[in-house]
């Protein structure tokens, strides 16, 4: 519309007019391309790509080249500590891999002989020879990154740009049409209303609108910078205020991912949790790095216990589910057996009351150890206890969901762990324990507090499933499988341990191990929602008054009671301080809020209905009772028009007194520069005739009176709709 708007100026020959709509038009797109790329450079570190390297089996000869060149039917080696580049086939072997970047799981998977590894997959113990079976967008690392790719929150913005100057349109159109039908029937040419309809429809589409957002979100995003919060979309800081359903991954977002000793039964009297931690520890491989080695090294070092004598050690063999370390203890050899209290249970007679303590350890959510002591053969072997690992909340997890349900947002947790475990982990941090299996999620998922055994598509399903029954839905998450749900998301939050996957599908990046985070980014929304709202408000108000005061005053008066050039000028100095509108002083409410345009529409029509009212019986007064010319009246008119696009800005500011709201240092300065400007030159007859300063008065007098009137309308609106 506005470029066809430029070619109609250049055909009527208004150059003026068609350089200001080009001019306003390049500084939206730049000034926006400007602040996404700002945002984009921020945080240029987590776009750049890692470079792995794998050994493969080429022209018979072992090598190690950059995973990137891997091609399928290639065989490669994989042990302890590797990353897994593509998916792949054991040919011979057993290993355990930690999938919880890609599936969210955080228990070790052993896969043996013929089964398939994940790209993604970390080995944490054994060795296998693999053949590579798929690479790049078909790996299983590939599909879920251009899931995530493909995936986009629909644009909240752009349905309410679009409404907006849909319902402006509208109203355009319609009168529109009554000018031409007022002209043919005065006789006057409708030929000669075209250079009006024009302006019209330039001053009546929000050309200031991508612009205004764009500086309020990016104020915003300088902020959270400042702050070590990332924003790489714009649009997640606005969304963040409607913010209805927040989904958190488990494993490394709500908890550290770091297993700790929850709790240590023996079943032999003469050894204590010491004893226990001890024999652990010597069954302990310290040159690895899964979570259950380091734990139990960390609460052995923690301890300060002494080390036990280990002359023998055979590191954890996923084929048989245990480690073991033959010590001296007692100046006798006995081999100490960790592992799987499955698999321990039948190494020997177990205690009577075992199964009931794995009952009660598994309910906890627990990862449990059994720990045995052997001398000889099988018959010797003695059970002699248990070690529960839990995967502790975050300091600040409880305190955070908490904060976040006072606002008024429902906190739900997904995981790929089992429903027992995500119960435990859930309570505890206050989500709540009504976890159901992943296939719930279709039928009613605001019903439940979270879900569990959930996969990567499962995330991005139950994302979309949020948003079809019309919730604004956040996303936090650290890992790959979390990306397809952190792109779709409306605000997609990805902490400071996520992989680089999970970043660049996000729009908010969280720098700090701190998930209290989150309510500066729901607070910044907050802020940009009021200035915006302020800016959509002021925009219908003034249009809807604008085109209908012009519409009207020329089918009473037989002329326009603005000319063309001021339209233009009042167009300029209006979007000039919408400009500045994203740097007001704004308060977060405490609870979501929507763009509701209906309701905005009402609010707007306050003020419309008060001006045109004012202005219509100013027009009627310069007409009827006093000896004004045209150009006298255009001045005047111009003048009020100014005047009281100012005060309905700072009315609409706020729901409760304008005066009580201090504004901005920028919107102060550009309300007062228009203020100014406008009456300097009114005064002086600057581009406009001019007039005296009793008429200037006058119309100051009238528009201060009608601004505490309108005011207290706009108060006692917002109090009936509490």
């Amino acid at each position: 519309m506005l470029e066809a708007a430029i070619i109609f100026e250049f055909i009527l020959g208004k150059q003026f007019q068609a350089a200001v709509v080009i001019l306003l038009l390049l500084f939206s797109a730049i000034d926006g391309e400007i602040q996404e790329q700002r945002a984009k450079k921020a945080i240029g570190f987590l776009h750049q790509k890692l470079q792995a390297s794998t050994r493969i089996l080429r022209d018979g000869i072992w090598q190690s080249v950059v995973a990137k060149e891997l091609v399928p039917g290639d065989i490669v080696h994989l042990k302890a500590g590797d990353i897994v580049a593509a998916d792949l086939k054991i040919l011979r072997g057993v290993i355990s891999v930690d999938q919880a970047a890609l599936t969210g799981e955080s228990a070790d998977v052993t896969l043996q002989n013929g089964e398939q590894i994940k790209s993604g997959s970390t080995v944490t113990h054994g060795e296998v020879i693999a053949e590579v079976s798929a690479i790049g967008s078909q790996s299983s690392y590939g599909q879920t990154v251009e899931l995530s790719q493909n995936s986009e929150a629909p644009g909240r913005l752009q349905t309410l740009l679009f409404n907006i100057v849909r319902y402006l349109a509208y109203l355009d159109i319609i009168l529109a049409i009554i000018l031409v039908i007022s002209a043919l029937v005065k006789g006057n040419s409708w030929q000669e209303l075209l250079p009006f309809l024009v302006i019209l429809f330039i001053a009546t589409i929000p050309i200031s609108m991508p612009s205004s957002f764009t500086v309020a979100n990016s104020l915003e995003a300088k902020k959270l910078a400042q702050q070590q919060i990332l924003v790489t979309g714009l649009t997640g800081i606005q969304e963040a205020a409607s913010l209805d359903v927040l989904l958190i991954d488990k494993t490394g977002t709500l908890t550290k991912n770091r297993s700790q000793i929850a709790k240590m039964i023996s079943y032999d009297r003469q050894y204590t949790e010491n004893n226990l931690l001890q024999f652990a520890a010597a069954a302990a491989d310290e040159s690895s790095h899964d979570t259950i080695n380091r734990a139990l090294l960390k609460e052995f070092s923690h301890r300060q216990l002494e080390r036990l004598n280990r002359v023998d050690f055979k590191t954890f063999d996923p084929a048989v589910k245990y480690s073991t370390a033959t010590i001296i203890l007692n100046k006798q050899k006995q081999t100490v057996i960790m592992g799987s209290p499955t698999t321990l249970q039948t190494m020997g007679t177990a205690p009577a009351n075992m199964d009931h303590d794995l009952h009660d350890l598994s309910a906890i959510g627990a990862r449990i150890l059994a720990i045995g002591l052997q001398n000889g053969p099988a018959e010797d072997f003695q059970l002699i206890g248990l070690m529960a690992l839990t995967d502790q909340p975050k300091q600040d997890a409880k305190t955070a969901v908490q904060k976040l349900q006072r606002r008024g947002i429902k906190v739900m947790m997904l995981t790929g762990d089992t429903p027992e475990t995500a119960r435990v982990i859930a309570k505890s941090v206050g989500i709540g324990d009504h976890i159901a299996d992943v296939n719930a999620a279709g039928q009613d998922p605001l019903a439940y507090d979270g879900f569990a055994n959930v996969f990567p598509k499962d995330k991005y399903d139950i994302v979309k499933s949020l948003q079809d029954r019309g919730q604004v839905v956040g996303m936090t998450g650290d890992g790959i499988n979390d990306a397809p749900a952190l792109k779709q998301a409306d605000v997609g939050i990805a902490v400071s341990t996520a992989t680089d996957v999970a970043k660049r599908a996000a729009k908010v990046v969280l720098t700090h191990d701190r998930l209290l985070d989150m309510m500066q980014v729901i607070d910044s929304g907050h802020r940009v929602y009021r200035r915006m709202m302020t800016w959509t408000i002021t925009k219908l108000a003034r249009t809807a008054e604008l085109a209908a005061l012009l519409t009207f005053g020329f089918i009473f008066t037989g002329f326009f009671p603005v000319s063309l050039s001021l339209i233009v000028f009042i167009v300029v100095m209006n979007d000039l301080v919408t400009l500045v509108l994203g740097t007001d002083h704004a308060v977060p409410a405490q609870q979501p809020v929507h763009w509701d345009l209906p309701k905005l529409s009402k609010i707007a029509a306050i003020f419309t209905i008060g001006w045109l009212a004012l202005g219509l019986g100013l027009l009627w007064f310069f007409v009827t009772q006093t000896t004004l010319s045209q150009g006298e009246i255009s001045s005047a008119m111009f003048l009020y028009l100014i005047y009281s696009a100012m005060t309905t800005i700072l009315m609409t500011r706020t729901e409760g007194a304008f005066w009580r709201s201090r504004p901005s240092r920028w919107v102060s300065f550009m309300v007062g520069l228009n203020v100014v400007l406008a009456t300097l030159l009114v005064a002086t007859g600057i581009l406009t005739t001019m007039i005296s300063w009793s008429w200037i008065l006058l119309i100051i007098a009238s528009v201060a009176i009608a601004t505490l009137v309108l005011d207290g309308v706009k108060i006692q609106y917002y109090r009936r709709q509490k």
